[in-house]
Order: structure tokens, then C-alpha cells, then sequence
């Protein structure tokens, strides 16, 4: 296909009678919850295009999260086809909470519109909340607002205009009111909250992830790059190999997105909170901006909250969520997130479809070319070995028109940085560590393949089976056919890490 001149007769050209790819490049992470903890609806999930289960650990305890670990893992084992799922542990975070409702932890109460309402950081009112006063478990919050600021209770439900400061209340008036329950989420937008960036829940949660053997950690409500560092620190030697995936929900975290992404193995737009921390029409900046800032440097970004939101209840979404959905697509992101959908929704498996046709869509309508030279003009030379490589992979593709990358790689890193270059085609990374061919999923485009076979010691021999093992899944699975043209990627020599080797094969 050739390029179009501009951007403009590229989108007077698009046509949906156009033959869409069978393949799919960004990956679809999809919250495991009541709806979908079964053994045989997982299954169902793994086929239909989960690429990465992530457990909410604000929900559940360690024997519910136990069992859909070994629900998922024995689903792979039926299935039995060499998928490899990653498992994410989502932390609850460090967070703001109102106390319990003096009338019963089920109670409610209304907050009125105009009314007056004193916020507390005395314990003895912890559990005797009413209308008028209301506990708040964060002590520092009487420093970090002032008059004139605003507090949102229950994901924005409630809005408190503060009013007057001292030091132990707040009284504020209510601009928006609403039925307050028990343990209600404070958000204080626009005031810096001194928060500790793990707490001692995160801690456990994290010490079981490592024993359930989990691949990545989202890193609720971070905010500083010392932040990302303590949760590393917390995972510790046994931990090391996790990846971990800052989710930048404050206004904090946007304001250290950069010195964030530095340190994080990449990000998550997590726009729920981020939604109430900012003006709502500011998430879309937002959300472009971290993209392109992860995109330049080659790090994941993943999109999450509310893409399919309606799908919880009716089996077709919003005409505005497909198109959220296709320009999260569109921007750049290498993964989109399912939350309620399928962690408690009636239609999980038409939420995750839905998704996965979507995405395919959309990745069909991209001028990669275009993206690839800007990249080029943007990456910081000189370029090492591998990421050369990964580039004159890419330049070849759109040369002779090959239809795969097949890349062997022991780390990953070799995959990441053809990621990074965003090829027209599949990447089949083939592996032989599980881990790697599991944590492959953050990265767009890339097919990660676990190499089970035994290895000779003959390193040219060994090599050999790895690309005939990926063409031949790949020709089973209908991306590769008799005839085309295919860019290896791999080390000339023994050294892990050496990608240092291109070349173009013809598949018999």
C-alpha cells in the first residue's frame, strides 16, 4: 500500500468495506471478578483475546485471589495451545477515606445541596459520621487545603467548597450533594497530599504476588519517581523481575509524569480518579500527552476506565465509547483496559470481542510509515547495537514488503525496541523464559511465542528451531503463508542481550 500525501487524502481514502488485518496488535487486559472467575469462562476469555489478567486487590481476599490464579493457570493448561497470559496485581494504593456512618456501616445519609458540613481528623468521630460531620482518615489534610478549595467524596458524587481551616476541622459547603455512605474515597484536587506511596496492605499484597508468581504490578495513585522506587524496593530480590506500571491518577502524578516514566517500567492513564483529580475535559490532553511521552522512549501505556462502561449491563456499547476505545488506539497506547466489564458485568465476553474488534479496526486505518519517521527524527543517537537493528527491521518491512518480524530474544529487550518502531506487521518474539514471553504482552505488536523445546548446545541448531517453531505457529495461525517474506531478528553469537544480526528469509 502506498502512502498518501497527506494525513488529509489518507482520510478521504478510508473505506470500511476495506479488508481488515486477522490480527491484532494492541493488547487487551481484561479485571477478573465474580463474572468471570470460572475455570471455563477464563478459558473462554484466553480464546476470545485476553493478552493480561489483572486482579483488583481494592477487592478480595488472598484465597479469592488465589483461586483465579490457579483458575487461570489450569484454564491455559486445558487449553494447551502454548498461549501465555500475564498476570497484573492492581495495588490498592495509599488513599483518602470518610469515616463510618454513625448509624451503621450499611447506613446512608444525605449530604444536601447549600448545606454546611464540618470534616474532621478527630478519631472519636471515626465511627460516628452523620450529615453534618464527617470524619477524614488522612491527618495531613487540614495542611494540604485551604479556602476556596474544593473536595470531592464518592468518585465526585459530593462537591465540598472549603470555607474555613483550623487545625483538626474544615468546614466547607456543599455545592453537590448526595447520599453519603460509609468509607466513601476523598480526592482533594489540586492540593499536594504527603501520602506514603505503599501502605502496609500494599506491602502483603505485594509479598503474595511474589509467591503466586504474578508479572507486573500496577502502582496505584503514584506520584513521585521515589514512589515507583519504594514499591521496587518492597518487592525485593525475589521481585525484581516484575515489571512495574505507575498508574498516573492525580494531579501530582501528572505534574511528575516525566520523572515517573524515567523510573516506571511504563504507564497506566488510569482516568477514573484522574477524572475527579483534573477538569474532566482536560483527561483527553492528558491521556495524549503521557501516550506520546511513553511512545518516544519505547515505554508501554496502557489506557483504562470506563472504554466499555455501558457493556456492564447492555450487550452493545455507546457509539462514543467505540470511539474512545479506537482513538486510545489511534494515540498510540500498546494496551486498553477492561474494568467492570468483566470483572462484574452482565456480557464480559461481548465487552472483551467488542474490544478486540474495535482495536483491529483501528490499527487498520494507521499510516505507520509516518509514525516511523517521526520516531526516527525524535530517538537520541547514537543508537546502540540492538535498537539499529530494530530499526533497519522496520525500514526493511516497508522495503520488501515483508509480512513478520520473527525475533529470538532471551530478555525481551530485542522485542521492545522493534515495538518501539511500530512495524506494520506481527513480531513473533520466541523465548524460552515464560516470564519474558508473559510480561512481552505490554508491548504493542509484539506475539510473544514460549519456546518449550529442548535445547542442543549447538547455538546455530537451537536457533533454527526457534524461528521454524514461530513460523510454524504463525502459519498456523493463519498470519504466515507459503511464500512470504520474513526479517529476522537475532544474536550472532552466545551473548544474552547481542541483538546483532538481520536477515530475510522466503517461508517454503
Amino acid at each position: 500500500m502506498e502512502q498518501p500525501a497527506t494525513l488529509i487524502q489518507h482520510l478521504c481514502d478510508l473505506n470500511i468495506d476495506d479488508y481488515s488485518p486477522i490480527f491484532r496488535k494492541t493488547s487487551i487486559i481484561c479485571t477478573i471478578g465474580p463474572a468471570t472467575h470460572d475455570v471455563e469462562t477464563l478459558k473462554e476469555m484466553i480464546t476470545t483475546g485476553m493478552n493480561i489478567a489483572r486482579l483488583n486487590f481494592s477487592h478480595g481476599s488472598y484465597e479469592y485471589h488465589a483461586e483465579t490464579i490457579s483458575n487461570l493457570r489450569e484454564a491455559l493448561l486445558t487449553l494447551n495451545d502454548g498461549r501465555s497470559i500475564a498476570i497484573a496485581l492492581d495495588t490498592k494504593g495509599p488513599e483518602i477515606r470518610t469515616g463510618v456512618l454513625s448509624n451503621g456501616a450499611t447506613a446512608e445519609v444525605e449530604v444536601k445541596k447549600d448545606s454546611t458540613v464540618t470534616l474532621t481528623i478527630d478519631p472519636k468521630y471515626k465511627d460516628k459520621c452523620t450529615e453534618e460531620k464527617i470524619y477524614i482518615d488522612y491527618r495531613n489534610i487540614t495542611k494540604a487545603v485551604c479556602p476556596g478549595k474544593r473536595i470531592f467524596i464518592d468518585d465526585g458524587l459530593i462537591c465540598l467548597c472549603v470555607t474555613k481551616v483550623d487545625d483538626e476541622e474544615i468546614l466547607c459547603v456543599v455545592e453537590n450533594g448526595g447520599m453519603l455512605g460509609s468509607r466513601k474515597g476523598v480526592n482533594l484536587p489540586g492540593s499536594s497530599v504527603d501520602l506514603p506511596p505503599i501502605t502496609e496492605k500494599d506491602f502483603a499484597d505485594l509479598q503474595f504476588g511474589i509467591q503466586q508468581n504474578i508479572d507486573i504490578v500496577f502502582a496505584s495513585f503514584a506520584r513521585s519517581a521515589a514512589g515507583i522506587r519504594e514499591i521496587r524496593k518492597a518487592l525485593g530480590e525475589k521481585g525484581k523481575h516484575i515489571k512495574v506500571i505507575a498508574k498516573i491518577e492525580n494531579q501530582q502524578g501528572v505534574e511528575r509524569a516525566d520523572e515517573i516514566i524515567a523510573e516506571a517500567d511504563g504507564i497506566m492513564v488510569a482516568r477514573g480518579d484522574l477524572g475527579i483529580e483534573i477538569p474532566p475535559e482536560q483527561v483527553f490532553l492528558v491521556q495524549k500527552t503521557l501516550t506520546a511521552k511513553c511512545n518516544r522512549i519505547g515505554k508501554p501505556v496502557i489506557c483504562a476506565t470506563q472504554m466499555l462502561e455501558s457493556m456492564v449491563h447492555k450487550p452493545r456499547p455507546t457509539r462514543a465509547e467505540g470511539s474512545d476505545v479506537a482513538n486510545a488506539v489511534l494515540d498510540g497506547v500498546d494496551c486498553v483496559m477492561l474494568s467492570g466489564e468483566t470483572a462484574k458485568g452482565s456480557y464480559p465476553i461481548e465487552a472483551l470481542l467488542m474490544m478486540h474488534q474495535i482495536c483491529r479496526e483501528a490499527e487498520a486505518t494507521i499510516v505507520y510509515s509516518t509514525y516511523f519517521e517521526e520516531l526516527l527524527r525524535v530517538i537520541e543517537k547514537p543508537t546502540d547495537m540492538a535498537q539499529t537493528i530494530a530499526i533497519a527491521a522496520t525500514s526493511a518491512v516497508g522495503s520488501c514488503r515483508a509480512t513478520g518480524i520473527v525475533c529470538v530474544t532471551n530478555n525481551g529487550r530485542a522485542a521492545m525496541l522493534l515495538s518501539h518502531c511500530r512495524p506494520p506487521v506481527p513480531i513473533y518474539a520466541v523465548t524460552t523464559d515464560v516470564v519474558v514471553a508473559r510480561q512481552l504482552h505490554l508491548y504493542r505488536g509484539v506475539f510473544p511465542l514460549h519456546y518449550r523445546g529442548q535445547t542442543t548446545g549447538d547455538a546455530l541448531a537451537d536457533l533454527e528451531k526457534q524461528l521454524n517453531f514461530a513460523i510454524s505457529v504463525g502459519t498456523g495461525n493463519g498470519y504466515i503463508h507459503s511464500g512470504d517474506l520474513l526479517i529476522i531478528v537475532t544474536g550472532a553469537n552466545e551473548v544474552s542481550g547481542q541483538t546483532n544480526a538481520l536477515r530475510i528469509i522466503r517461508t517454503p
